[in-house]
């Protein structure tokens, strides 16, 4: 594999989803921090690398780029044993990927960035919608992880790198864990895999809004 420069953003659960992977595949890489909130992601430069204007984008060599953190995932395993060579379970992992974009991120994910940038409060109808569907999602993932110790087949695949990064924190957008205790004990042992390690930072103060530059304000 060539020379890996991550461009990434150490509040962002999406960005530590792939620093846990490659510290997970023992990867060099050079890190390179972007404030989103201070308009690092509103830049030409920036642009250039990712027209979304999101992160995390990988760079694979001079000027090769790429983006979301799914696909960033799926190229960095292709050829490990955390991306199952049988094409049903790839495609099983592929799913749940594509479910922690879809029922993770916006539910859990979003409510937990809105609560502790102060951009909802936890009684707004807003904050209610996206903790009910966490909660509804929640339940989901537990009742698959009933007699499963992780998501695809027998082994730790990069499906629950995926999922891990956000479920992991859904408690700080106030959601009780307490009834998914198939949920609960899969963290732990997603905790307990090798080269595991979790560098999330808190959301700095120029996360709130009116406080930055950035695609949320």
């Amino acid at each position: 594999m060539r020379r890996l420069r991550l461009y990434d953003y150490a509040a962002s659960a999406n960005c530590y989803k792939v620093r846990l992977l490659l510290a997970t595949l023992g990867l060099t890489y050079e890190r390179v921090p972007v404030d989103i909130f201070a308009g690092e992601t509103l830049t030409d430069d920036f642009y250039l690398k990712n027209q979304a204007r999101s992160t995390p984008v990988l760079e694979v060599g001079d000027g090769a780029y790429l983006q979301e953190s799914n696909a960033i995932l799926t190229y960095l395993a292709d050829a490990t044993a955390l991306l199952p060579k049988n094409a049903f379970e790839r495609a099983h992992v592929l799913k749940w990927l594509i479910i922690e974009q879809t029922d993770v991120i916006p539910t859990m994910g979003g409510l937990r960035f809105r609560i502790l940038t102060g951009r909802l409060s936890p009684e707004d109808p807003e904050a209610r919608r996206r903790h009910e569907g966490g909660k509804v999602t929640l339940a989901m993932l537990d009742a698959h992880l009933d007699g499963r110790r992780f998501f695809v087949g027998q082994s730790y695949s990069i499906a629950d790198i995926g999922l891990y990064g956000y479920v992991h924190v859904a408690h700080e957008g106030g959601i009780d864990m307490g009834p998914y205790r198939h949920v609960r004990r899969w963290l732990r042992g997603v905790e307990g895999q090798p080269g595991f390690m979790n560098d999330l930072e808190p959301y700095p103060a120029n996360a709130r809004p009116g406080a930055g530059r950035s695609t949320y304000d």
